[in-house]
C-alpha cells in the first residue's frame, strides 16, 4: 500500500464529510482515476444544510449561489508545487432530490470524457512526489497558477459546483503520478486521523490545526 501523504484541512469552517474512504475502499466505489481513496466535504451552515431546504429543491435543478458553502475559500493541503490548475468550466446547477437520479444517470458519458470532466475546475499540488488535486472550483476563482509554489494554509481558490458535482463541494485525492490516467491512488490523512461519513469537520481561522465533532 502506498505510503500515506497528512494533510491539513483546506477550509475553515463546517463542511460535512461524504465517500470517505474510513468507511470503505474504494471510497466512490470505483478504482479509476486514482480516486480509491478520494474523499469530500460538502460546507453546512450551524444547522447542518448545506443548501435551500424547498419543496422545490426537490423536484428542479436550483443555483449554485443557493448553497452555504459555494464560493468559500479554499487553502493549500500542503507546501509544494502547483502542477495543474484549471478555472474556464462554469458551475452549473445543483442537483439534489429527483433531479439527482437524472444526473447520476449521464454520470458514465461524462467519464467517459476523463478526469478533467469530472473533475471540473481544479488545481493540483506536487508534494515529496505525491500529487493533491481538489476538484469542483468555481469558475474563474483559482489564485494559483502552475509553476508556483505555495504554503500549507495559502488560498488557492473558492468552492464551486464544476464539473462531476451534484452541490457545491470540495473533491479531494492524492495521486503518486500528475496524470490520473496513469496514476495509482494514494492514502490521505488529516493531522494522522480521517473523519468518518457524516462527520462535520470544524476548523477555525488561524495557525494550521483540524478540529472535528
Amino acid at each position: 500500500m502506498p505510503t500515506t501523504i497528512d494533510l491539513a484541512y483546506p477550509f475553515t469552517g463546517r463542511w460535512r464529510v461524504r465517500n470517505s474512504p474510513a468507511n470503505r475502499v474504494p471510497s466512490h466505489g470505483i478504482t479509476v482515476f486514482a480516486t480509491s481513496y478520494a474523499i469530500d466535504f460538502v460546507p453546512v451552515d450551524a444547522a447542518g444544510r448545506s443548501g435551500p431546504a424547498t419543496l422545490g429543491a426537490l423536484f428542479y435543478p436550483q443555483p449554485p449561489e443557493q448553497f452555504v458553502g459555494f464560493g468559500r475559500p479554499l487553502l493549500a493541503p500542503v507546501a509544494g508545487l502547483v502542477v495543474g490548475a484549471y478555472a474556464a468550466e462554469p458551475d452549473h446547477p445543483a442537483y439534489r432530490g429527483l433531479p439527482s437520479f437524472g444526473y447520476a444517470l449521464a454520470q458514465r458519458r461524462r467519464a467517459a470524457d476523463g478526469w478533467a470532466a469530472l473533475a471540473g475546475n481544479h488545481v493540483m499540488i506536487e508534494h515529496a512526489g505525491v500529487v493533491v488535486a481538489l476538484c469542483h472550483l468555481q469558475q474563474g476563482s483559482l489564485l494559483v497558477e502552475a509553476g508556483q509554489r505555495v504554503e500549507a494554509g495559502q488560498p488557492i481558490g473558492r468552492c464551486g459546483n464544476s464539473g462531476n458535482s451534484t452541490e457545491p463541494h470540495l473533491h479531494l485525492q492524492a495521486l503518486d503520478h500528475p496524470d490520473p490516467v496513469r496514476a495509482g491512488a494514494v492514502p490521505i490523512s488529516f493531522a494522522g486521523g480521517l473523519p468518518g461519513n457524516g462527520e462535520v469537520v470544524e476548523v477555525t481561522p488561524g495557525p494550521p490545526h483540524n478540529q472535528s465533532t
